[in-house]
């Protein structure tokens, strides 16, 4: 697909700006709740972006004054529960699954959540599949199913797991109370919360910051410790050498020597001060 074939525009819409792809989740007269719809367009959006040279970093976040209620009841549920057919059900859960955690966990360019308003249920999931998340302070979290008799729902609690102490995730899932942006930082299931005037800006600065960072050598770097954390020690050792001679196999910038020689010899570089040659 070319770049004039963009898959957006219904239900996701997509900015770019500098380098940075602002994706938006579309429906916020549902206050963004996720429907197959939009769900098979995510999965659309993501295959897209992967090749756009205009996205060097994806922020996810959602149009109006939510970032997603969840799932969305009726048509996600409901509707497609009273189809009958178990590979329609299949196929639904599939697309939800595919970019929500599977794809955008481990995707292949930075990314960033922007919580911007509303963040119930399903909603988890894509938040805590990004690799950092800025919230609005004012932001409204809460895990509300187990007041309509069901747990939750998909992989939302492993992601919770993943991100918040058992005490803390027990609590919000037991007892479906909500919590705002600045208990999420508290948590650490956002980086930051900040005023709402200050969200866009915050989450920029640091977009701009990875878009400007070498693409491969961060990918090796948040997968190695995505899937190295729950690895024994010597399997660890073993899987994240793998990768770190692999990023400098697929990198054909070749970073570690530029930053080598910008360390040792040039004396150009001190850490903290810099970013090596941001070439993808």
């Amino acid at each position: 697909m070319g770049v004039d074939e963009q898959p957006w525009g219904d239900t996701v819409l997509v900015e770019f700006d500098e380098g940075i792809a602002w994706v938006s989740l579309n429906r916020p007269g549902k206050r963004n709740a996720m429907n197959p719809a939009l769900n098979d367009e995510m999965v659309r959006v993501l295959d897209h972006l992967e090749g756009d040279d205009r996205c060097r970093v994806l922020v996810l976040t959602g149009a109006g004054d939510a970032f997603s209620a969840g799932m969305d009841l009726k048509e996600y549920f409901r509707d497609v529960d009273k189809t009958g057919d178990y590979t329609v059900q299949l196929r639904v859960r599939r697309a939800s699954a595919e970019w929500q955690w599977k794809r955008l966990s481990r995707w292949s360019k930075p990314t960033i959540a922007m919580v911007n308003g509303w963040c119930f249920g399903g909603a988890f999931t894509p938040l805590v599949a990004c690799d950092l998340a800025f919230a609005d302070e004012d932001a409204q979290f809460g895990l509300s199913e187990v007041n309509w008799g069901i747990p939750p729902g998909g992989v939302v609690t492993r992601a919770l797991a993943a991100t918040i102490s058992q005490r803390d995730a027990l609590y919000y899932i037991m007892t479906g109370e909500r919590f705002d942006g600045r208990r999420a930082a508290e948590l650490r299931l956002v980086n930051e919360a900040l005023p709402a005037e200050r969200l866009r800006e915050r989450t920029r600065e640091v977009a701009l910051k990875l878009a400007a960072t070498n693409r491969v050598v961060l990918h090796a770097a948040k997968l190695g410790y995505k899937l190295a954390r729950d690895m024994p020690w010597d399997q660890a050792e073993d899987y994240l050498y793998a990768k770190l001679e692999q990023s400098q196999f697929a990198d054909a910038a070749g970073a570690r020597a530029q930053g080598l020689t910008q360390f040792l010899d040039d004396k150009s570089y001190r850490p903290g001060l810099g970013a090596f040659d941001p070439a993808p």
